[in-house]
């Protein structure tokens, strides 16, 4: 299931934008201030409702006077169209609000599909502040001569997604598949420190958000996924020089603790040892060798601490892990990283009297000429031909 438009309205700096015909790697860069962690937020917001509900979700952000945009009353309004797994688009609609106490509510939830390309959307969701109706045969779906199965519904509680609730039941398949999507997207907030310490031994499949579980995981690999493990290894070996091996080690008092082999010494190093680029760069292929890949990856500044040459065969790592069923979101501060990246791959933000707005790279004609002249986008973003998007 690919994400192919994200529409914003009214959430902190985005009064109205919209992202169309995504791609399965999407790199955003932007002046500072312009909105790029905002845009980030949006993931960790729908995930954080999904998992709790929205009043919470709104909370950890400030409030909703914090979170809605300036001057603004509202509703604030997240939308996703994306395509299913049987092919068909569905587009995903989140309103919140505020009653008059104050009390924050999901004002409207909406999954629909069009009828045909041109005809109405079939509202296979539809709820308003706690009460709806949701379609039970949904399998019925473009049949000739279907009729539809409505029910209406109750939620417990009016800031509760109707999509967590609903998605629990085999029944609404693709209430389930949205509700899943979201569920498993990985938001990294990864944090050196908390891949450094030795870590309790247990089982884990894929990288936490803080990557503090990297052991954990590494030895997953290894004993799981051999192939993947090796991968790993093979990469670390290309991009870091001296690293010859990698291992997680059990310690006496049931903790993990990962050593690196460097090739000019004896002895291995433990992960507390060695640089911030080598524990993020194995936490990334870590991440980025994953059997199972996350249906959304999003990551923000990936270059910090690696090594600047480096960062074109990170962005490729990233596009191998889309093409393997992930899709990606990246932003950026680095031109080294944005000239690995494709020109309709990128987006900008620009801020102007308060407010952000996004452009797509491939829409200019004179990024497409200069690009077909042989300049790289990087070098492009240095000399200012991102208008609106000054590095800094």
């Amino acid at each position: 299931m690919q994400i192919e438009r994200i529409a914003i309205k009214n959430y902190r700096c985005f009064r109205n934008i919209a992202l169309r015909d995504l791609p399965s790697m999407t790199v955003v860069v932007g002046a500072n201030g312009s909105g790029k962690s905002s845009f980030f937020d949006v993931f960790t917001f729908l995930k954080d409702a999904l998992s709790q509900n929205a009043a919470s979700a709104v909370a950890r952000r400030g409030g909703y006077r914090e979170l809605v945009s300036r001057g603004q009353k509202g509703p604030i309004e997240i939308s996703v169209k994306f395509r299913e797994s049987s092919g068909r688009l569905a587009t995903y609609r989140l309103e919140i609000n505020t009653q008059n106490n104050g009390r924050v509510v999901v004002d409207r939830e909406v999954l629909s599909y069009r009828r045909g390309q041109y005809g109405k959307p079939w509202h296979f969701v539809d709820f308003r502040r706690g009460t709806g109706i949701a379609i039970a045969n949904e399998s019925v779906y473009g049949t000739e001569g279907a009729v539809e199965e409505r029910a209406e519904y109750k939620l417990d509680d009016p800031s509760i997604l109707a999509i967590k609730g609903l998605g629990q039941f085999r029944e609404f398949r693709v209430v389930s598949e949205f509700r899943n999507l979201i569920e498993n997207w990985h938001i990294s907030d990864f944090h050196i420190a908390d891949a450094r310490p030795s870590a309790e031994a247990g089982y884990a499949e894929h990288l936490s958000s803080r990557g503090d579980n990297v052991a954990q995981v590494a030895q997953y690999l290894y004993e799981n996924h051999r192939e993947q493990f090796d991968n790993v290894l093979q990469a670390m070996r290309q991009r870091v020089p001296g690293v010859s091996d990698v291992e997680a080690k059990p310690t006496e008092d049931g903790r993990l603790v990962l050593r690196f082999q460097d090739g000019n010494f004896k002895d291995p190093f433990i992960a507390r040892y060695v640089s911030d680029g080598t524990i993020k760069m194995f936490a990334y292929l870590v991440l980025l060798y994953d059997p199972k890949p996350h249906p959304l990856l999003a990551v923000e500044e990936p270059e910090n601490q690696l090594y600047p040459d480096l960062l074109r065969e990170l962005v490729e790592e990233f596009r191998d892990y889309a093409r393997r069923g992930g899709q990606v979101f990246a932003s950026t501060h680095s031109p080294d990283f944005l000239n690995g990246a494709e020109l309709g791959e990128i987006f900008w933000l620009e801020k102007e009297r308060g407010f952000t707005s996004v452009r797509r790279a491939s829409d200019s004609g004179l990024l497409k000429a200069l690009i077909d002249e042989g300049d790289a986008p990087g070098a492009l973003w240095r000399q200012g031909f991102f208008e609106g998007a000054a590095l800094q």
